[in-house]
């Protein structure tokens, strides 16, 4: 489910699992803390994280895993994983990049956008709700405008878009983050350790109020919660109550 190739200071780390859209899974989860260690450990001075196929990462596998006890900590854990791995991280989105896709995406320091990737957070849809981390880093990235039309109304971003507002630092496909990360390997890497904490220190690990991660365990323990689910096995529009 993840395949990790090496070339000189970088490492290229897959999401491959393409045949489910490279849904999001324990094993995955798993394997992608598993990789990035390796990543470090090898000397690598770079790592860039792709998805296999069209699609970078249709977000957590809703035929299951995610409405299990444990995986919403097991995806924290992986994020956090991703965003303290003491070299550069670049996500090389060769495709759409939803929910917990995005969320990796978020947790990378550079983001390369192919021509027709999007990039959005259906969660509203489902009747699940992301955490506050994810809300005030897509803030951080793309502004409260954007991040509340993302969020409220579930709307996607192009490739485009994102790189004017700077999600998206170039538009290619994984051969230019590739070598993109090659140059970057290149530079002094105590220095760019000092940038990804400073960068990183946005404020979006703070610990919520008390109210707030309420309000979104709410959500996750909600009759509206089982009603997204009972509406994607059964191909239905689901009918929300607020309850």
């Amino acid at each position: 489910m993840i395949v990790s190739s090496v070339d000189g200071a970088v490492t290229t780390i897959t999401l491959d699992r393409p045949d489910k859209r490279n849904a999001l899974n324990d094993d995955v989860l798993a394997g992608i803390g598993d990789a990035f260690t390796a990543a470090v450990d090898g000397g690598s001075r770079v790592i860039v994280l792709t998805g296999a196929g069209t699609v970078f990462s249709a977000g957590a596998d809703l035929s299951g895993p995610v409405y299990e006890p444990g995986f919403l900590d097991k995806l924290v854990a992986t994020l956090q994983r991703i965003e303290a791995t003491p070299v550069p991280v670049i996500a090389a989105l060769n495709g759409a990049a939803l929910g917990a896709g995005l969320q990796l995406a978020m947790a990378a320091d550079l983001r390369v956008m192919a021509p027709d990737a999007i990039a959005g957070i259906p969660a509203a849809k489902l009747g699940v709700a992301v955490d506050e981390w994810t809300i005030r880093r897509l803030v951080s990235l793309v502004g409260a405008g954007q991040a509340s039309g993302m969020l409220i109304g579930c709307e996607p971003i192009s490739a485009d878009r994102a790189h004017t507002l700077g999600f998206a630092n170039r538009i290619g496909d994984l051969a230019d983050a590739q070598h993109w990360a090659a140059s970057i390997a290149e530079l002094a890497p105590l220095t760019l350790q000092h940038y990804k904490m400073v960068l990183n220190g946005d404020g979006a690990r703070n610990d919520p109020p008390a109210d707030r991660q309420a309000a979104m365990l709410k959500a996750w323990q909600s009759e509206d919660l089982a009603e997204g689910r009972a509406a994607r096995t059964e191909k239905r529009k689901p009918n929300f109550s607020g309850k």
